[in-house]
């Protein structure tokens, strides 16, 4: 795998609170990686540098081997870099087929938007295959259940067919039922995109994240495995809160 997006000694200052310190960051191509930490640690604050939301005060992020520090948050969408948020962005009075069709159109010529819509396009589509939301295309996006708003959400990041998805708390107020496939969809848009899921949910993340990122007060704490950053002291103490012992009494 080769390195799709490269953080190096990156600062972001707010009014001389420092909420990242000196982080150096690699997401490889293909990969689908979680990013963890207790309230604070710069998790969403990274991503923000990354979409061009926050100006850091220095350090480099390379997306596909260009620097992007500076871009304009369009130019980053334009490059390949999709973002959900933790609030739910859908339009509730459009369609699911529309809010699809909406996030898509961003790449197309103006003359394109102006003509209505005589087929689905392939990517809409595709993104109605992927997150199994074909039999609600025509309902309203404000009918839908909390889990399926994040599906669309998602999908209309795939629409965009971004190579690089960044998830703000997908699963946050999720049924067991609606995390399990949440979880699922995310290894299946994992297939063909590099993504980064911002998460707090535990046993979310041990079902489903292989490779995790720990952040903790704006630095980098521990990267690896989950059995290894589950094992490791410091990540217990910081942000689990639990001895080894309970961690692997619970984990068991």
């Amino acid at each position: 795998m080769s390195a799709l997006l490269e953080v190096r000694g990156l600062n972001v200052v707010f009014s001389g609170f420092h909420a990242v310190t000196d982080l150096d960051f690699t997401l490889q191509q293909g990969e689908l990686r979680f990013l963890i930490g207790p309230n604070g640690a710069g998790k969403t604050t990274l991503i923000d540098v990354v979409t061009g939301l926050t100006k850091p005060a220095s350090g480099s992020v390379r997306f596909a081997g260009q620097e992007i520090v500076g871009r304009s948050e369009h130019a980053i969408v334009r490059a390949g870099v999709g973002r959900t948020f933790q609030t739910s962005v859908v339009f509730e009075e459009l369609t699911v087929l529309d809010n699809l069709d909406l996030a898509a159109s961003f790449r197309r010529p103006l003359p394109a938007l102006l003509r209505r819509r005589r087929r689905i396009s392939d990517e809409v589509a595709a993104a109605l295959d992927t997150t199994g939301l074909g039999d609600l295309a025509d309902r309203p996006a404000g009918v839908l259940s909390h889990g399926q708003r994040q599906w669309l959400e998602i999908g209309m990041l795939v629409a965009q067919q971004p190579r690089l998805l960044l998830l703000d708390e997908p699963v946050a107020g999720m049924s067991r039922a609606e995390r399990e496939r949440t979880g699922e969809l995310l290894r299946l848009v994992a297939r063909d995109h590099t993504v980064l899921v911002v998460e707090h949910d535990m046993d979310f993340l041990r079902r489903f994240a292989s490779t995790v990122t720990v952040l903790h007060e704006g630095r980098l704490l521990r990267e690896g495995t989950v059995a290894e950053v589950q094992a490791d002291p410091r990540v217990q103490e910081v942000y689990l809160g639990r001895t080894r012992d309970e961690l692997s009494k619970e984990v068991a």
